[in-house]
């Protein structure tokens, strides 16, 4: 089974940067742009390091009456090395930018089609605003590592290593003091970096419980308003966003002083170095070039370690970020693809066969959903699924698209068990018309699409016509480009159920599942549509779970089941010949729309 808690991983230590490291395969297609990113990272560092020594030579030199002629050429040297300098730096800082940019731009997608790949499993213990959360916030953290982070850090440790290598051959002895200083500026970065981590771990947890709360109650909108709940989750929305500054005002506060801690040592230092290399100057030793020279590697070494200890911050929320990016790109699927699949027939048609199959949902073990169900359809047969609610009816539908595997027992897809194949070929012959329609934010058009990405507007249009669609499509502003809203808020129950019916239209598969795929239509609108799919079913093997009995009297075969078991099997008027759960179903249903229709007679009078 998928291990999709994430909170349940094993972590690397605080101090760890090896998530970080998780990164390197997404960069290795891009080897030859981090090639030359490093190349004009050096041409950049040797440029800046010259700088100084060109400086020494116009103090020592360029300033004296007896080399007047040459003060042009040394401060057009200088000038030169700007230039050169300035022009690799941007083309360095583009090149790595770019990587950066296109490596997080990878991650995510990839981290995108993981997930969505992932079983009903996964979902069932994750919460969405979590995902959310990771995929927008965390990404956001490594992009700027990976993109800004990176360029400075780069930069900065090019300069404290070169900087370092100067300031020896400029002056062995003041270079050995800063040595011997440096600890001062490395030991604060190792006493507060791995409590910077731990914080901003917990900064990204506030954040994602946030993020969860508010698509939770945004996508409720309806609901939480129906119920007058918005000053409620007003404040726990406000609860938990506060708990989420909390834990960035400790994250910052730690930052901060660890930031103020880098500052203060490393210029302290500095000002000791310089202050002993002014007294060699005035006793001779020195002269002003080359403390001036030593004066600039060691600046250019302070700002270098002041960046690279800010960066360091970023880098310590970026590997907590890359941490939780990696746990969901892990977890493994429940449902998995086969070694060797399997092919379906293409000739097949639509032949099901359910041998024997127990199963209970992961998230109730203790509940047997389906026990020993078998259950054999013959292409282009019509069978209907009724029964109380918690009956398995769902349940066959999930386990016929392969959402979940049985614990025991094989289902047969044209002769294949569906383990055995690809779960991507078992969908492509199914197509699914659920209770409760779901659109996307986006056209008629589009939506209907979905159905088959390769269909032509003119097929879409047909789909459309077949599911009764067309006449309010065409009612709408723009006719089929026409926006829908997001979750299709625009069309009424009725409506959106259309467009869904078109969908599974269009697709065409062998196989049809009809989950009460009339149920939000009027009357008026389900005498069309359920002509419409009569139509469509003479073609399909098809499944209907049908709660309103009368939509399912013409069916081939009744399958009525009960507590995850068949109880009975037959055509409607076979079963109502019987005394059984059926008839005592189908009696309240008919015998209920007929004391409606007595008294809607009694009002009319």
């Amino acid at each position: 089974m998928a291990k999709s808690n994430t909170k349940n991983i094993d972590r690397p230590k605080a101090s760890s940067l090896k998530p970080l490291r998780m990164a390197i395969p997404f960069m290795r297609p891009y080897l030859t742009r981090l090639l030359l990113a490093f190349l004009f990272l050096t041409l950049a560092s040797i440029s800046m390091l010259a700088m100084p020594i060109a400086i020494r030579y116009v103090i020592d030199y360029g300033f004296s009456s007896d080399n007047l002629a040459s003060i042009n050429t040394y401060f057009i040297s200088l000038l030169c090395l700007a230039v050169l300098f300035a022009l690799f730096a941007s083309i360095r800082y583009y090149l790595v930018m770019w990587i950066g940019e296109r490596v997080v731009a990878d991650i995510r997608s990839s981290v995108y089609k993981h997930v969505i790949k992932m079983s009903p499993t996964f979902f069932e213990i994750t919460r969405t605003g979590e995902v959310l959360s990771r995929l927008t916030t965390d990404t956001t953290l490594v992009q700027t590592v990976f993109g800004a982070g990176m360029s400075i850090a780069l930069r900065s440790l090019f300069s404290v290593i070169g900087c370092l290598i100067m300031l020896f051959v400029t002056s062995p002895k003041l270079t050995l003091m800063i040595i011997l200083l440096v600890p001062l500026v490395v030991i604060p970065v190792l006493l507060y970096s791995r409590k910077v981590r731990k914080l901003s771990r917990a900064n990204q947890d506030r954040i994602a419980d946030s993020s969860s709360i508010a698509d939770e109650s945004l996508n409720a909108v309806h609901i939480i308003q129906a119920f007058t709940l918005e000053d409620f989750l007003g404040r726990r929305f406000s609860a938990s966003v506060e708990e989420t500054f909390k834990a960035a005002r400790r994250r910052l506060q730690v930052s901060s002083i660890l930031s103020g801690t880098i500052i203060l040592t490393a210029f302290g230092a500095m000002v000791i170095v310089l202050w002993v290399g002014a007294h060699a100057v005035v006793e001779g030793s020195m002269t002003p070039g080359t403390l001036g020279q030593f004066l600039l590697y060691a600046t250019f070494l302070a700002g270098s370690t002041t960046s690279l200890g800010e960066v360091w911050n970023d880098i310590q929320r970026a590997a907590g970020a890359m941490e939780r990016l990696m746990e969901l790109l892990h977890i493994q699927s429940d449902i998995t693809l086969p070694e060797n699949p399997v092919t379906i027939p293409a000739e097949g048609r639509g032949h099901i066969h359910i041998q024997d199959v127990c199963f209970n949902y992961p998230s109730r073990p203790g509940i047997k959903a389906l026990e020993h169900f078998n259950l054999e359809i013959q292409p282009g047969e019509t069978v209907a699924l009724v029964g109380p609610s918690g009956a398995g009816k769902s349940t066959v539908f999930q386990l016929l698209l392969r959402f979940y595997d049985p614990q025991s027992g094989k289902i047969l897809l044209d002769g294949v068990d569906i383990k055995d194949a690809d779960p991507e070929a078992v969908r492509r012959r199914i197509a699914i018309v659920p209770q409760n329609t779901i659109l996307f934010a986006t056209t008629a058009m589009e939506n209907i699409r979905y159905g088959n990405p390769d269909a032509t507007d003119e097929d879409v249009k047909q789909a459309a016509r077949a599911a009764i669609a067309d006449e309010f499509i065409e009612k709408q502003p723009e006719s089929y480009e026409s926006f829908l809203g997001e979750k299709g808020i625009r069309l009424s129950g009725g409506q959106q159920q259309r467009i869904a019916i078109a969908r599974a239209i269009l697709k065409n598969p062998p196989i049809m599942l009809l989950d009460e795929a009339t149920s939000a239509l009027d009357s008026e609108s389900e005498k069309l549509v359920q002509a419409a799919l009569d139509n469509l079913m003479q073609d399909h093997t098809t499944l209907v779970i049908a709660h309103r009995l009368s939509t399912v009297v013409k069916a081939d075969r009744i399958v009525v089941m009960d507590d995850g078991h068949i109880v009975d099997i037959g055509q409607h008027h076979e079963l109502m010949k019987k005394s059984g759960l059926y008839k005592r179903l189908a009696e309240i249903q008919f015998g209920h729309a007929k004391e409606q229709e007595k008294e809607l007679h009694y009002e009319t009078l």
